[in-house]
């Protein structure tokens, strides 16, 4: 057949079928997704900042950009706030991918007063001795170089810095706000690997230790990879069983309120298998990233290996995106499955707090014992994710919020205590610290008393307000069990207070170096907030109970 031929063929078909329609735009409120946008615009410009300004300059144009991008997007999240987009305006915007409603503002600002902290800590550059005359940070000089090599010696001799942290930092923030808002399947799978990947660049760029730092971005990387490819699967099994991939149609199909079926799809539609093993794989992607058992197994050595302001904000943020990120799945998908999967998580809870306080008992380095420390605190929280009621919401929104304070606080000061190899962890060097530098000493026993859950802090109110909501909602075995946890790990916190106060310095112990403003802000922030949290809760609580309930 000739050319022409076919081509009037096409012709005639394209003249005898309808008239094709108009292909809509997409509708984008870009107002409701403003703190997302400026935290990513500012990522972007992070990258031209390290490819047109000058070495000398770029600290300093990236500190600056990070610091007024992240306090402008917290500003647009309280004036969204503040506009009743957590209440009365609560709504699904950018096409049904994002929820704009009262948990996803209040875990946003909460992640972006964290990054705000997290910039002073990797902005630090007063904690080691200045090298060649120019003052360092806690980044590698040039992270392409082997370490020990020539090239790294010569970047060390040069003075040169990783600044990119700062724009790696921004683009992992972006992606923790989109990952406790996202109201599709998929626009969370991209939101995980956005502050994933960041993540894993940024724990294997240490100056110190080179070699266990990369060695734990690779276990972090590697079973990172493992737990994305679990999501992947599951979100594509929930594809099958509902034949769709927005929050709100899998939740008609579980509950069977479903009217429109694609004739296509109803074959597979319904089908409980799908339903079943695809939420127990998207679970467990986000099990995974909040470090319960039995999914921990990269926490204590990617928070051990990685640089410690790295780990400090990692330990903070990444809990309270992924918690929020597993209440909205379990609250607003898959109520109708709550007998399905309330027991599976009481046991994942039951065994994360004992497991975590258990082994935390047994550790000699200080970074591990927060480690184990954050895995018993994710069985807390666990605990009021079972509860199914607006004070579980509320309660689980209010320990995150005390919590990341708590944690980004405890690793600055972890940055402060030094000897010749850089940071001292090891619980050893810091016997008689209470001697030698009592302030230090003591802001670091406030917040390991508030991990502790101790009246008068943050932790405590956040563990009575989770286990009141527990309880309330028929887990009363599961607090007995949380109480039993907290008291085992009490006894750890305890016994590093101990040994900071009661034991002989040793005369060839570390030194606590002087940080400048940026640490100091960081610190202070992080006691005031576990000390008015503590004292005066109750604003904080009304807060958390107002932003409460998810749009569905």
């Amino acid at each position: 057949m000739s050319a022409s031929a076919v081509h009037s063929l096409w012709t005639t078909a394209a003249t005898a079928a309808e008239p094709i329609s108009k292909i809509e735009a997409p509708k984008i409120e870009y107002a409701q997704l403003s703190p997302t946008l400026i935290v990513i615009g500012a990522a972007v410009v992070g990258v031209l900042i390290e490819a047109f300004v000058p070495r000398k300059s770029r600290y300093y144009a990236q500190v600056f950009v990070a610091v007024v991008a992240l306090a402008a997007a917290f500003s647009a999240v309280v004036a969204l706030a503040a506009g009743g987009y957590g209440t009365t305006k609560a709504h699904i915007a950018a096409m049904g991918a994002i929820a704009v409603d009262g948990p996803a503002l209040f875990l946003q600002g909460t992640i972006l007063l964290a990054g705000i902290l997290g910039v002073f800590t990797f902005a630090e550059r007063r904690l080691d001795p200045q090298a060649h005359g120019n003052r360092v940070d806690a980044f590698a000089a040039q992270a392409s170089s082997v370490p020990g090599s020539d090239s790294e010696k010569a970047a060390v001799k040069a003075g040169f810095t990783t600044t990119e942290v700062f724009p790696l930092l921004l683009f992992a923030i972006s992606g923790m706000l989109v990952f406790p808002s996202a109201n599709d399947l998929l626009t969370l799978f991209v939101a995980l690997e956005v502050f994933s990947l960041p993540l894993y660049l940024l724990c294997a760029v240490a100056r110190r230790k080179r070699l266990m730092s990369q060695e734990a971005a690779v276990k972090y990387f590697l079973l990172g990879a493992f737990a994305s490819a679990f999501t992947l699967f599951g979100i594509a099994l929930l594809y099958g069983y509902a034949g769709s991939v927005s929050y709100a149609t899998i939740a008609h199909v579980v509950d069977g309120t479903v009217t429109n079926v694609d004739p296509a799809l109803a074959g597979t539609m319904g089908n409980d298998v799908l339903l079943l093993i695809g939420t127990a794989l998207v679970v467990m992607g986000l099990l995974f990233k909040v470090g319960a058992v039995p999914f921990h197994m990269w926490t204590p050595d990617v928070y051990q290996g990685a640089p410690t302001p790295v780990t400090g904000f990692m330990a903070a943020a990444t809990k309270v995106a992924a918690f929020g990120a597993l209440l909205r799945l379990l609250y607003v998908v898959l109520p109708g499955l709550r007998w399905d999967w309330r027991p599976v998580m009481w046991a994942v809870a039951i065994v994360t707090m004992l497991g975590g306080a258990i082994v935390a008992i047994t550790q000699t380095d200080i970074k591990r014992l927060l480690a184990y420390s954050s895995i018993a605190h994710a069985g807390f929280i666990l605990a009021g994710v079972i509860a199914t009621s607006p004070d579980g919401v509320s309660s689980v929104l209010f320990y995150l919020g005390a919590y990341s304070f708590v944690t980004i606080g405890a690793f600055a000061v972890v940055t402060l205590v030094r000897d010749a190899g850089g940071e001292a962890t090891h619980l050893s060097k810091w016997a008689g610290l209470g001697r030698r530098s009592p302030l230090v000493a003591a802001v670091f026993a406030v917040f390991l008393l508030a991990f502790a859950g101790i009246p008068l802090t943050s932790g405590f109110a956040g563990k009575f307000a989770v286990f009141k909501a527990a309880a309330e909602g028929g887990a009363g075995a599961l607090v007995v069990v949380g109480v039993i946890s907290s008291a085992i790990a009490a006894f750890f916190y305890i016994r590093v207070i101990v040994l900071m106060f009661f034991s002989e310095p040793k005369p060839e112990g570390p030194t606590v170096a002087v940080p400048s403003p940026l640490t100091t802000t960081a610190i202070a922030v992080g006691v005031a907030v576990t000390l008015v949290l503590g004292v005066a809760p109750q604003y904080f609580l009304n807060l958390a109970s107002q932003a409460g309930v998810f749009v569905r």
